[in-house]
């Protein structure tokens, strides 16, 4: 079988190499790998054409933000299951793939599969700020505000062309309408392994403290717009961050 896993960039020559050799070193090697640049300024499209031959699509253009570009290559994509790469990120190690890949082997008409994440500080020692352990799938825990981390979720194509891609009416928060529109609204199940797909750097639009109060807005929008009772889910998801964050503030480690 066959992966496609799409990375977005926009002006990330700091962290930009390393995603990119994430992926390319997992011991996994049937990966259709996309790569779409927002036509960054900073020399990222440099370091990213250091990488060319080992990229299976690469495109530098103006696009109008992350949802955009996760869709345009999404819509490119022709693998069996769908996953994303930011290029802020990493894979956790060198087997997240063919681990995924052995599971779905076991279980072949799932749609799809999520696992673990951790946040990790964005400077060279990488502590551990938020262990995410997404545990099983329940719509009753949706509505407490949880969902699984959206850079550990592997789709099936199929299943993506038919419920739809990014909605671009969101600029932060579209990964929560798109997995809200897929497991609660449309009762998609999903398998859940209980391995680490990746390690998230702190500092991404979502995690920007700058962002904070948009990010509130729009999962507001999001959870009134699938008939949720949207301040109560709101406040939840935001206690259950702080929990995690305070979990690991107290035994911080180098990983």
């Amino acid at each position: 079988m066959q992966f496609s896993i799409i990375t977005i960039s926009f002006n990330r020559k700091a962290t930009i190499a390393k995603a990119i050799e994430s992926v390319l070193s997992q011991d996994y090697k049937n990966i259709q790998y996309i790569v779409i640049d927002g036509n960054s300024t900073d020399g990222t499209k440099e370091i990213i054409n250091t990488y060319s031959d080992k990229i299976s699509i690469l495109i530098s253009e103006n696009d109008n933000g992350l949802y955009e570009a996760l869709n345009k290559g999404m819509r490119l994509a022709t693998g069996d299951l769908i996953g994303i790469m930011h290029s802020d990120d990493e894979f956790y190690d060198t087997t997240v793939v063919s681990q995924i890949a052995a599971a779905f082997q076991k279980n072949p008409n799932t749609n799809g599969f999520y696992g673990n994440g951790i946040y990790v500080s964005n400077d060279q020692q990488k502590n551990i700020i938020r262990d995410r352990i997404c545990g099983e799938y329940s719509d009753k825990k949706i509505i407490s505000g949880w969902l699984p981390l959206h850079t550990s979720v592997y789709l099936k194509k199929n299943v993506m062309e038919k419920y739809g891609y990014y909605n671009e009416e969101f600029k932060i928060a579209s990964d929560t309408e798109l997995l809200l529109r897929y497991l609660h609204h449309h009762k998609l199940e999903l398998t859940y392994l209980n391995i680490y797909f990746v390690k998230m750097r702190m500092g991404g639009l979502s995690t920007d403290y700058n962002n904070f109060f948009k990010v509130l807005l729009e999962d507001y929008r999001i959870y009134k717009k699938f008939g949720l009772p949207a301040y109560k889910i709101v406040f939840y998801k935001k206690i259950l961050t702080l929990k995690q964050y305070l979990k690991n503030q107290n035994k911080l480690k180098e990983i």
